[in-house]
């Protein structure tokens, strides 16, 4: 990477060195987090890294020994080796540090209610139609848990679908009160109407359903009017369709509608499974992503997932384009789940990104996932497959994580550590126990391989400290789990009553 000559570096820093040196030493381990904590380097410190994987205008590119000079929300300068200054120092060295992750798929507040108790054994269904009646302070607390988990592995923004208008307004609330980067969204139709018409014996259910869902549609827009663009930009609105088949030429155009007042993009499930598939042919005499294009969905900029029952040398000719990013979910289905065409869409050169989906909240786990299952599906069908497949590799999940996810949402200024670039940044252990080998390695990327969210140290948006050295800096983590655990041993009661562990 290209860096400022050194005059520009330090005619740069010289407003900056003036500042006081703020106590930076490491914090109290995370199971005591009731004593006071020293203050955080917040908008204005140098972190020095062992290895960076920086932004040269043209891609990636992995450096050793790098400061990173943050400034307010932004990188302010990359210096190759140690940087000079009387700000306060951020010790990286045996850390990667990478951009902040992107999900382009998520249901945040389902996560910990589905967690362990289906796995390919029982439906998740009754569980989050239950988180759907809790009352709005036990939603939050649901949504807390949920989002802590998603911070604490270095996951700096997210595509919320969530799974009603309510739970968008508690994922908003939390995200808002802790200065995360959002792009929430309500799912229509809601987790309330959803599954009578999803799982419908008759297509006259959803040709019913149409002025319900577009009164679900005007009262998301109307709630996304009142946020876009709140907390000077990090708070960005979409609108959300469960899918193509529980939607129909006029609840579509009035979803597009509403997108195009946000300008925020659009986001959908697309070809989850056959009876998907199946049922947009039956109605429309189209396959979905045909049958979405004929009318305009992908003129939008548009996040969809899974993509199971896709046709990649029929659909992916359609989905090559700048407006659109495939979301794969590795965890989708939870740990039992089932492979996605990622290999396929890379070959096919469709822009991509590694989502969480609902399950797990662990997106290094999920970037790992994304290779080793996609790994196995190149292996066992590549051979066989009608389409063209790419083997996946650490370094391209990578990239579907914040460059790849950051050019879906037509943005220059995430994704990326580059002067100028907003300062969202992660910093991952790859030297200490289980990921690591006591020293900093020659190639850190594949020490991603080994690792999960707990070797996460520090993460940052806008500059500011959201993680630091392991320990969550939004709120307490043993409050988070006392309160999350609460609501969902609630859920978990009634679940019982209703003989569903039997």
């Amino acid at each position: 990477m290209t860096l400022p000559p050194a005059t520009d570096r330090r005619g740069l820093l010289r407003g900056l060195l003036a500042g006081s040196l703020l106590g930076a030493s490491a914090p109290t381990r995370a199971a005591d987090q009731t004593v006071s904590l020293p203050p955080l380097p917040d908008r204005r410190c140098i972190i020095d890294a062992g290895w960076a994987l920086l932004h040269d205008g043209q891609g990636f590119t992995l450096q050793r020994d790098v400061s990173i000079l943050i400034d307010g929300d932004r990188i302010a300068a990359v210096h190759s080796g140690p940087l000079r200054s009387m700000l306060p120092r951020v010790d990286a060295r045996s850390h990667l540090v990478l951009p902040g992750f992107i999900s382009g798929h998520t249901h945040v507040a389902g996560g910990t209610v589905t967690r362990g108790i289906f796995e390919g054994r029982r439906s998740y269904a009754r569980a989050l139609e239950l988180a759907e009646t809790l009352d709005d302070d036990s939603l939050d607390a649901l949504t807390a848990l949920n989002l802590a988990e998603l911070l604490r592995s270095g996951c700096t923004t997210q595509l919320d679908m969530a799974l009603s208008l309510r739970q968008m307004q508690s994922y908003v609330r939390i995200a808002r009160r802790w200065g995360v980067r959002a792009y929430p969204s309500a799912m229509v139709p809601g987790i309330g109407r959803l599954f009578p018409i999803w799982q419908r014996e008759s297509d006259e259910v959803l040709r019913q359903s149409v002025p319900d869902t577009l009164a679900e549609i005007e009262a998301a827009i109307g709630y996304a009017r009142q946020i876009n663009g709140a907390d000077a930009g990090l708070i960005r609105p979409q609108m959300a369709m469960h899918a193509s088949d529980t939607h129909t030429p006029e609840t579509i155009a009035a979803t597009l509608a509403a997108a195009t007042e946000l300008g925020n993009g659009l986001h959908l499930h697309l070809c989850q499974g056959a009876r998907e598939v199946e049922a947009v042919q039956r109605l429309w005499q189209q396959r979905p992503v045909q049958w979405l294009d004929s009318l305009g969905v992908f003129a939008q900029r548009v996040f969809a997932a899974h993509m199971s029952s896709a046709d990649p040398s029929v659909d992916a000719p359609l989905l090559r384009r700048s407006t659109f990013t495939y979301c794969t979910c590795p965890s989708a289905g939870g740990a039992s789940g089932f492979t996605q065409p990622w290999p396929e869409m890379l070959a096919a050169g469709v822009n991509t990104n590694i989502g969480i989906d609902t399950h797990s909240n662990d997106y290094v786990e999920n970037l790992k996932l994304a290779v080793l299952k996609g790994e196995a599906r190149w292996s066992l069908l590549r051979r066989s497959s009608a389409a063209p497949m790419q083997r996946p590799s650490i370094q391209r999940a990578v990239e579907a994580a914040t460059i790849d996810a950051a050019r879906g949402l037509g943005r220059e200024d995430i994704g990326r550590i580059a002067v100028g670039a907003k300062a969202d940044l992660v910093s991952i252990d790859v030297s200490g126990l289980l990921a690591g080998t006591g020293a900093l390695p020659p190639e850190p990327l594949y020490h991603l391989l080994y690792a999960n969210g707990l070797m996460v140290r520090h993460v940052l948006i806008d500059g500011a400290f959201k993680l630091f050295d392991g320990v969550l800096r939004v709120d307490q983590e043993a409050k988070l789990l006392a309160a999350g655990g609460a609501v969902v041993r609630q859920i978990w009661a009634q679940l019982e009553s209703e003989g569903f562990f039997k």
